[in-house]
């Protein structure tokens, strides 16, 4: 037979094609082996994906060592002295035995094997409807594609940036020690976690974004509480701004749109990431190849026999979206009658300190989709924890609620813990619990998540 390519070739018949062995592509096709189908799953780079090597975990085990050094700065203001010197040896030495296996994805490709997946090395691309490339191997799948190819970090078209020795995160994680002075492109969560671990090892750091305010999809509120607190801490901060021009020597030079020139010996580009659409060949199966995402229903189905899950359905690039959407998938194509979708209660956090965490909707995207909106907020360092915590305990609980239904339809939680605090807030919206009915509960005192209560105190709902 000839594939897509116009290459003859024989085409291997397997039951399902898994395209991306990130977190959710991992858990679909293991899914699906151990359910007895005849899985090929296909990863050109890692098994394991982004998350495990070059972002939720290494860049987390960061966030936990400069949240050490942070607490034993703070001892003379609670309980004495200390002598806090900041080393990145044991962090980069961490990150590469312990997190990474010095990015040896052995072990994950033979937990997938272990399920009776068959796991094939190389970059692949639908070739025709059911059709799987990868180099000179053809594969047919009679059930169905998998698509979940993950992101790839996404450069400007910045004059005299492509040809610079920039970083990404892929770069910023296996580093063997802090740079002197980093320039961040990108007030993000990438950008915002990696400029406050740095500073916090002594690298002088500006974050320049070009939106008005840093985490611009975030609430207000917790946009300028977190700027505040990196500028406390001697992060430099250009927002509303964009970078004219790039240069490179002995270090980067990089001037703004508005004439200022900045200089550092690094420079760290998190603006976002996006999936090659066309190179993965998604054209031949009827989908926009110049589109940023992949549209799916919800049962995960983006065209006739395909299915996509993680970054690429727009949904937020987070691990616990494609792994939510992992098992959505598997279970459709095994034909149960399993879950749909619900993304009302989507929750994702910011590991900065303090953590910026969210769960539904924030009061603008509420007001946009037609809601009767009310909100009710309150200062975590007014809570009785908040006061016995003393020192860095800035934070907000900011509650949006749909007043028609008397529900919650969104939350932020800014502060120590935040990431853990929202999590009571996630169940309370995707339950739909009433607001009287959480004003009635029970908060363990003296807790930062006690602070819900005055937050609902504050609501008129």
């Amino acid at each position: 037979m000839t594939n897509g390519n116009g290459v003859g070739a024989v085409a291997d018949e397997v039951d399902v094609v898994v395209i991306g062995m990130g977190p959710g592509g991992e858990d679909v096709a293991s899914r699906l082996a151990r359910a007895g189908l005849s899985v090929v799953a296909v990863e050109s780079r890692l098994v394991g994906g982004e998350c495990p090597y070059f972002a939720c975990v290494p860049t987390k085990m960061m966030v936990r060592a400069t949240d050490a050094l942070a607490e034993a700065r703070r001892v003379p203001q609670l309980a004495g002295r200390a002598d806090v010197r900041a080393e990145w040896t044991p962090v980069a030495d961490r990150i590469r035995d312990e997190a990474t296996t010095d990015w040896d994805d052995e072990i994950a490709a033979q937990r997938f094997e272990r399920t009776g997946g068959r796991l094939v090395r190389g970059f692949g691309q639908i070739t025709a409807p059911g059709e799987v490339t990868v180099g000179d191997q053809v594969f047919h799948a009679r059930r169905g594609i998998v698509l979940n190819p993950g992101t790839d970090p996404v450069v400007p078209p910045v004059d005299g940036l492509a040809g610079s020795p920039y970083w990404t995160n892929r770069d910023a994680v296996p580093a063997r020690e802090a740079p002197e002075s980093l320039l961040v492109l990108g007030g993000g969560p990438v950008g915002l976690e990696l400029a406050q671990v740095f500073a916090r090892f002594g690298t002088a750091v500006t974050v320049i974004e070009a939106q008005p305010r840093l985490l611009a999809v975030a609430e207000p509120e917790a946009s300028e509480l977190i700027t505040e607190v990196l500028r406390a801490e001697g992060i430099q901060v250009r927002t509303g701004n964009g970078v004219e021009r790039v240069k490179h020597d002995d270090q980067f030079e990089v001037q703004l749109a508005g004439g200022e020139q900045l200089t550092a010996q690094q420079l760290l580009v998190a603006t976002g990431r996006r999936t090659d659409l066309r190179a993965l060949g998604v054209g031949a199966v009827g989908l926009d190849e110049q589109a940023r995402t992949i549209p799916v229903d919800e049962r995960m189905r983006a065209a006739e026999g395909v299915w996509a899950i993680g970054d690429v359905t727009g949904r937020g690039a987070f691990t616990h979206t494609s792994m939510y959407q992992a098992r959505i998938a598997a279970a459709d194509i095994l034909g149960q009658d399993g879950e749909t979708a619900d993304y009302r209660a989507m929750p994702w956090v910011v590991f900065t300190d303090p953590e910026v965490a969210t769960v539904g909707l924030s009061e603008a995207r509420a007001r946009d989709a037609g809601i009767n909106v009310r909100t009710g907020i309150t200062r975590i360092q007014e809570s009785t924890r908040g006061f016995i915590h003393k020192v860095d305990n800035a934070g907000i609980i900011k509650l949006v609620a749909d007043a028609e239904r008397g529900v919650l339809v969104g939350a932020t939680v800014v502060g120590p813990y935040g990431g853990e605090i929202v999590g009571a807030l996630a169940v309370a919206v995707h339950a739909e619990v009433p607001v009287p009915s959480l004003r009635r509960m029970i908060f363990a005192y003296p807790t930062f998540h006690r602070a819900i209560e005055s937050a609902l105190a504050d609501l008129d709902v």
